[in-house]
């Protein structure tokens, strides 16, 4: 009921601003696609608000061996809004290598965890920014498994690259949030509190994702009695690691 620009969109800012310091080193000739290859170090301090203007800063660290380290940050009349460091590198412009098998272990079933109409329970996000369809499994040891079924009509490729739609690199670490918020707040203990995303520790972006992937988050969210939580894990497709990630979340009560 309060709106708040996502804590991801900060990342893709930093990610557009840094782009452009970066373009005429990495790939003067627009031939590649130039991607973030590490995020890490990313902290998110204040929110942004309907209304709010929003400085976007990035500072080159170094350039070398095909990589260009940035230094970013946003602001808001508050201060610092979020911070990290995003290393950019380019690679060749690919195409899926193969899609999912029909139907496999990771489609939707009656017995799975939850469906979206429960993740919608949990979580607070809708269209066009609710990225999990399903979680396989969820068990008591904090292990998820969700699933992304991406589709090239969805609004997150139509105005990214449109000459070449993958998936966003800051996305993908929202997919990660989500599914482990969904699993953390199902808990009894946590019925009625709200999780909000705090960190990514790090992120490695290792393949291109795109419309048609079956993308599966494998994620790891162990049991905390603080009222923070680390999870690691990976994103995948057809089995092929396409990212790992660490992020840090944190659940609170409603005011």
């Amino acid at each position: 009921n309060h709106p708040i620009m996502p804590g991801v969109l900060q990342v893709e800012a930093m990610k557009q601003a840094a782009q452009l310091l970066a373009q005429d080193m990495l790939d003067p000739e627009r031939k590649f696609d130039l991607h973030i290859k590490v995020l890490e170090k990313v902290k998110f301090r204040k929110p942004n608000n309907p209304g709010d203007r929003m400085k976007v800063e990035a500072e080159l660290e170094s350039c070398e061996n095909g990589e260009a380290v940035f230094k970013c940050s946003t602001t808001n009349v508050n201060g610092v809004s979020c911070q990290g460091k995003i290393t950019l590198a380019v690679r060749e412009k690919t195409g899926p290598i193969d899609f999912p098998e029909l139907f496999n272990e990771f489609d939707k079933r009656e017995n799975i965890c939850m469906d979206v109409n429960e993740i919608m329970k949990y979580v607070p996000h809708r269209y066009p920014f609710l990225l999990v369809d399903n979680i396989i499994k969820g068990d008591e040891d904090g292990h998820i498994i969700a699933v992304k079924n991406l589709s090239i009509n969805e609004e997150l490729f139509q105005g990214h690259t449109p000459d070449y739609p993958v998936l966003p690199d800051s996305l993908q670490a929202e997919i990660f949030a989500q599914a482990g918020c969904a699993h953390v707040l199902s808990r009894p203990e946590n019925k009625g509190k709200l999780a909000y995303f705090m960190a990514i520790d790090k992120v490695e972006y290792l393949q291109p994702i795109f419309p048609g992937d079956q993308l599966v988050c494998d994620t790891t969210l162990p049991p905390s009695n603080s009222r923070f939580g680390k999870g690691s894990g990976e994103l995948k497709v057809n089995g092929r690691v396409v990212a790992r990630a660490t992020v840090t979340f944190a659940v609170v009560d409603k005011e």
